[in-house]
């Protein structure tokens, strides 16, 4: 995968060699949505790597997720066109501490990562922010709108997070598929402002 917008050399199967591709992280804690937003948005069935909870990680992970059976234990993927011409493939990383090592691999080739965070759980995203940061990597926030989680402004996220002016941040509901469409524009929106332009 190309480290910036381009064109792929080798589309593979359901793609045109003219269309742009872009490769970028769906990140953020344990139970912050990141399979259910891929899974809501992909164009093609995702690849899922799910395995299920068991009382031995109650003391590694969260345990205050009882209807929680499943975690990822590599990574999602899935594939969306935002335009006729723009592809997206979406790498999504395991939100545990533990797992850190894949999140960095994912990253190789990345252009940019949606932070996906439950306002519930709001210090358990800066984990996440600190290494997203330190791979470079340009991002954006997605606030996952639980039905039952508080609702903060935007000044008082941006305050409790330190997040800089520039760095973009939205509400979405990662069932929704326009909704994460809509969080997902805003991203390459944000790479399109930051990024340098490719070399030819």
């Amino acid at each position: 995968m190309p480290d910036y917008i381009g064109s792929d050399p080798d589309p593979g199967p359901g793609l045109r060699g003219d269309e742009r591709t872009v490769k970028a992280l769906v990140v953020g804690h344990m139970g912050a949505g990141k399979t259910t937003m891929v899974d809501s948005i992909s164009e093609i069935e995702p690849v899922k790597t799910e395995e299920a909870m068991t009382d031995a990680g109650t003391h590694i992970d969260r345990a205050d997720l009882p209807d929680k059976t499943t975690t990822t234990v590599a990574m999602d993927f899935g594939r969306v066109h935002l335009s006729a011409d723009l592809v997206l493939y979406l790498f999504g990383a395991p939100g545990q501490a533990r797992f850190f090592d894949i999140l960095e691999d994912l990253a190789r080739g990345a252009l940019g990562a949606l932070v996906l965070c439950d306002p519930r759980h709001l210090a358990e995203t800066y984990p996440i922010l600190e290494v997203v940061e330190a791979l470079g990597l340009p991002y954006v926030i997605a606030v996952n709108e639980f039905d039952d989680a508080p609702r903060y402004t935007e000044a008082r996220l941006r305050e409790v997070m330190g997040l800089d002016p520039s760095t973009p941040l939205v509400s979405c509901d990662a069932r929704q598929r326009g909704s994460t469409r809509d969080a997902l524009i805003v991203l390459v929106q944000h790479l399109l402002t930051t990024l340098p332009e490719p070399v030819r």
